[in-house]
């Protein structure tokens, strides 16, 4: 498995990994030093690509934290191109070292379909966040724009590409020149493409791969049961994933507002508030750097995220009705299509006020719609098959 050294990405595949393990096959997730952290389950290898602590990984993470603004964004798309830049220059010889046979490349790390043309193997494509596929009715992942399938709507998303073909310069340098290097004409087609993302939850598309299939979260055996501390008051599940966690003054103003709705706050910073940063919170909030988010969001009357992938889908499975606020990555277009799709709303945290994420909360709380919108994808998801049928049709496309 090549993918980014993220735990939104690595999460999930290992999930796949432990499927993939049960039908017979070996897994191994290959990476730069450090990506051990992620990956918890045994029975999956790590193969690290040199051996400098994890420096190099935490240099990248801490840049992904940061990831806006005239300074941040460029420095965190040259920070992506040399991590694919690492992964095109040692992993193929890598690959061979273990006797890799196939190769499971997720479509946000690019560097995954050269590789395996490089080594001439089969490839399976993993989508763990929105799929990635350019269409000119569907927008630019990372814009929150609406689907709009007329001429207007296909100018806006053709200048929407191309700027994101500027901004992604020095990664598309990174990828032509080990092409040419290597005198690849082009990448091998995946024998197939499996997706998290329910198809009810992405915007309609036309020219989808024959072998592209929809899903639902991949997710581990269910969470035992989780105890909450309750009283008369519902509860809302906050939550800006694990890079954007640090983000105090919103936590700040999630706490509030769920106050302010006469609802209970239950907060996963992913560890980045102090102590005295949780205990000043307003609200009487229930505040964990992690929870068992699928277990805790079946008791959830609401969720108030950043519209990071796999929470967004775990509220979701649980039917749970979700206000969106956006901050960077694919975040943008996960939450337009929250909005699209009925389940939710959409608010800018950038100048954002508790008085007004309150009223937009009430409203998904207290208008029945949104919640059905949630359940109909959640439904589908259970549908779907999960992990253990997108890793039987990986198994049965490589073999």
């Amino acid at each position: 498995m090549l993918a980014p050294p993220t735990a939104g990405h690595l999460n999930p595949l290992q999930v796949l990994a432990r499927a993939l393990i049960a039908l017979g096959h070996q897994v191994s997730i290959v990476h730069v030093d450090g990506i051990e952290r992620f990956v918890t389950d045994p029975g999956i290898a790590t193969v690290r690509l040199g051996a400098d602590g994890g420096a190099a990984l935490d240099a990248y993470l801490d840049l992904l934290g940061r990831p806006t603004g005239p300074r941040g964004l460029p420095r965190m798309i040259a920070a992506t191109a040399g991590m694919t830049a690492r992964l095109l220059d040692h992993a193929p010889a890598m690959l061979e070292r273990i006797g890799a046979e196939a190769v499971i490349a997720d479509t946000a790390e690019p560097a995954g379909p050269l590789i395996a043309a490089r080594l001439g193997l089969p490839m399976a494509a993993s989508v763990t966040g929105l799929p990635l596929l350019r269409e000119e009715d569907v927008p630019p992942p990372f814009l929150g724009w609406r689907y709009r399938p007329d001429a207007i709507g296909r100018n806006r998303n053709n200048g929407g590409y191309q700027v994101a073909d500027l901004l992604l310069r020095p990664i598309t340098r990174v990828l032509d020149e080990r092409r040419r290097g290597w005198g690849l004409a082009g990448e091998p087609e995946p024998l197939v493409w499996e997706a998290q993302c329910p198809r009810g939850f992405d915007y309609p598309r036309a020219r989808l791969p024959a072998c592209f299939s929809y899903g639902g979260a991949w997710r581990a055996a269910d969470e035992a049961l989780i105890d909450l501390p309750r009283d008369d008051r519902p509860l809302v599940f906050c939550s800006l994933g694990t890079l954007q966690g640090s983000r105090r003054a919103l936590f700040h103003i999630m706490s509030a507002a769920c106050a302010a709705v006469g609802a209970r706050a239950v907060i996963g910073h992913g560890g980045g508030l102090s102590a005295a940063e949780e205990a000043a919170l307003p609200g009487d909030p229930l505040v964990h750097a992690f929870w068992p988010q699928a277990a805790v969001l079946r008791h959830c009357a609401a969720a108030v995220l950043h519209g990071g992938f796999n929470t967004v889908l775990d509220a979701l499975a649980a039917g749970v009705p979700i206000v969106a606020l956006p901050i960077a990555f694919e975040q943008p277009g996960t939450a337009a299509r929250i909005a699209w799709s009925g389940a939710g709303r959409v608010l800018s945290p950038k100048g954002l006020r508790a008085g007004t994420l309150a009223a937009v909360l009430g409203a998904v709380m207290h208008d029945p719609g949104y919640r059905r919108s949630a359940a109909r994808i959640g439904a589908e998801m259970a549908r779907s098959g999960g992990v253990t049928a997108a890793a039987a049709r990986i198994s049965a496309a490589l073999s």
